[in-house]
């Protein structure tokens, strides 16, 4: 009786390693799956035209009084908001900054020949609005407040209109869908190719969204670009 016990013994140990063996090697197959992996790229881009635009109007004054420069620098701010106004900008989308006045007596060094004014100003007239295209369009008539001895300065790197994408919350679902299914095509081809199947996402990381401008005739046209990557996995 001993001898069949040790024997029944021995084979259910012989049968438990083989079962265990089977499991091992069943969960070495599973990550062996699992570890064949194919990374992906999907892109979503699109353009849309600014939403806010931000146009500081610059002129410069020069006189050798102070109070008549301030006047002179009032009397052409009131004149620019008045052709603004009149091209339908309305009045709280006009803001008038403090005038920059630089002393060129008290800048002079050495013994060079003074200044035929002492004093010279810049004036900023800032137009903040979300009516682009019309701003667009007073900004191509701009020209003719030189009839009224207005000088603009388009020089300053400060006078730069710039131009603002705000929706960006409004396209992102739809953007992030898009490069989320364009990536999915890339890994199936992949697949295929590679006479597999497409298992599920081990990994995704969405992106960073871009702003820029379309090009540089074109700054009010904004590019917007995603690119999400994609990690799925490879199944026989």
């Amino acid at each position: 009786m001993s001898r069949i016990g040790a024997s029944i013994l021995a084979l259910g140990m012989v049968a438990g390693l083989g079962i265990a063996g089977w499991l091992l090697s069943d969960a070495l197959i599973t990550f062996k799956t699992w570890d064949r992996v194919v990374t992906v790229k999907g892109l979503s881009e699109r353009e849309y035209l600014a939403d806010q635009v931000i146009w500081p109007i610059q002129f410069v004054e020069a006189g050798n009084e102070l109070p008549a420069l301030y006047d002179e620098l009032d009397t052409h701010a009131g004149k620019v908001k008045q052709f603004l106004t009149q091209a339908g900008i309305r009045e709280d989308e006009i803001s008038v900054g403090q005038p920059q006045i630089t002393d060129k007596l008290a800048q002079q060094y050495g013994g060079g020949p003074r200044a035929e004014f002492r004093y010279s100003a810049i004036q900023t007239v800032t137009v903040y609005s979300s009516d682009v295209n019309n701003v667009r369009e007073v900004m191509s008539s701009i020209g003719s407040l030189l009839k009224d001895g207005i000088v603009l300065s388009t020089q300053n790197y400060n006078a730069q209109t710039q131009y603002v994408f705000t929706r960006l919350n409004d396209v992102k679902p739809e953007m992030i869908e898009e490069a989320t299914v364009n990536a999915r095509e890339v890994a199936l081809k992949f697949a295929s190719d590679s006479q597999s199947q497409l298992g599920k996402i081990r990994r995704a990381n969405q992106g960073r969204f871009s702003i820029s401008d379309r090009d540089t005739h074109h700054p009010h046209i904004k590019k917007i670009r995603v690119v999400s990557t994609i990690e799925y996995t490879l199944v026989d």
